[in-house]
């Protein structure tokens, strides 16, 4: 199938459901990493592709065609690897593939010809546009940023998160950057469980927790295993239950383990009555991933106020949770993917004030802007 017709169908799919697009693009094929690229190019970009878009349209397109503008678009002004008249011809291609209008490739053939015409013109009104539309963000996040950050870091960061994210491969004792266009499965010792994808910002999670040799652990929210694996490789055996309460998610977890050679480890959706006490417990809760926008490019048009709220209260019940489960002496790591106060220093500290039986021991944050890694926060609390 046409690459770009794969990806507008992807576009598609997500306009109209708001679901994850990383759930909806194809498992294989030789163009998948193309599909996937242009995809999250226009998830990323979609605040200002409809900008320019709607100076090139009368009315706003809906449907098929929506999708189609958008792919083009995205080759034309932000995929400089793509020449000009394979993004026009293969999305015109596309378009002629329409079973149900037969005019889509006429409007999307002079859409994408005027926007090659005066490409110069729209980079110029994005490039005096306000951050927030330039670099494709809500304004109520941007604005965020550059109360906590500055107005130099906030753009820093903005433009940090519109960049393909890179691949990192977490090794026992190492972090190593897979280079860009190999795939994962090709490096050896992937079928061995030698090693797996991770950020290397997950690693002060990890740290925090203080794993060794002989310790219980629990990681209560685990899927998809990233560092329910490094917590098992400081174990080394023993007892580590890792728990995630969705099934379609546990699935991925035990597939993860399995291919990690690590059946030992008990993965379960729900914690059996007679669970008892760990002696590390840690909360990777769920949270905005605004820390992660360059894998997640869609979380930034879920974020906002409301939901912002419904996070950080799901966020204290978990934790509330995972408490009870820490052994006298021992350790509770609450770690998000996010850069907000809210779900990061604000959470620890209604938690602290609430249970005084615990004491915090350290905390790690990684701001991209400053370590060049994902966005993350941690921090290692004490039970008494």
């Amino acid at each position: 199938m046409n690459s770009r017709r794969t990806a507008a169908f992807v576009v598609q799919r997500w306009l109209a459901t708001h679901d994850f697009p990383n759930e909806m693009l194809p498992q294989a094929g030789e163009d998948r990493a193309f599909v996937q690229d242009l995809v999250y190019t226009v998830v990323r970009r979609f605040r200002a592709l409809r900008s320019v878009l709607g100076e090139l349209m009368k009315r706003w397109p809906k449907g098929e065609l929506e999708a189609l503008v958008l792919v083009g678009a995205a080759q034309v002004l932000y995929m400089p690897d793509v020449p000009d008249f394979a993004a026009v011809n293969e999305t015109v291609a596309a378009a002629k593939m329409s079973g149900r209008d037969k005019r889509l490739d006429r409007v999307v053939n002079g859409v994408l010809r005027n926007l090659v015409r005066r490409r110069e013109e729209f980079q110029a009104k994005l490039a005096a546009a306000p951050l927030a539309e330039r670099e494709s963000y809500p304004n109520a996040l941007v604005r965020r940023w550059t109360a906590r950050f500055g107005a130099a870091n906030a753009e820093a960061l903005a433009k940090w998160h519109n960049q393909p994210a890179e691949t990192w491969l977490a090794y026992p004792d190492r972090f190593e950057k897979l280079a860009r266009g190999r795939k994962v499965a090709d490096v050896a010792g992937f079928a061995d469980g030698a090693f797996l994808v991770q950020d290397p910002a997950t690693a002060g999670a990890i740290e925090l927790l203080d794993v060794k040799p002989g310790l219980s652990a629990l990681d209560f929210c685990a899927a998809p295993g990233g560092k329910t694996v490094q917590i098992a490789w400081r174990l080394g055996g023993g007892r580590l239950v890792a728990q995630e309460v969705n099934p379609k998610r546990l699935r991925r977890l035990q597939t993860n383990l399995a291919r990690m050679k690590l059946g030992w480890v008990e993965a379960v959706q729900a914690l059996p009555a007679d669970a008892g006490l760990f002696d590390r417990v840690l909360v990777d809760a769920p949270c905005s991933n605004t820390g992660v926008l360059r894998r997640r490019p869609d979380a930034r048009w879920r974020w906002d106020a409301e939901h912002l709220t419904q996070l950080t209260g799901l966020q204290a019940e978990i934790l509330e949770s995972a408490a009870a489960h820490v052994a006298p002496g021992g350790l509770l790591v609450y770690s998000t993917c996010s850069n907000e106060p809210e779900e990061n220093a604000d959470q620890v500290a209604k938690f602290l004030a609430a249970h005084p039986e615990f004491s915090e021991v350290a905390r790690r944050e990684s701001l991209p802007f400053e370590t060049g890694h994902d966005g993350a926060f941690a921090c290692a609390l004490r039970r008494a």
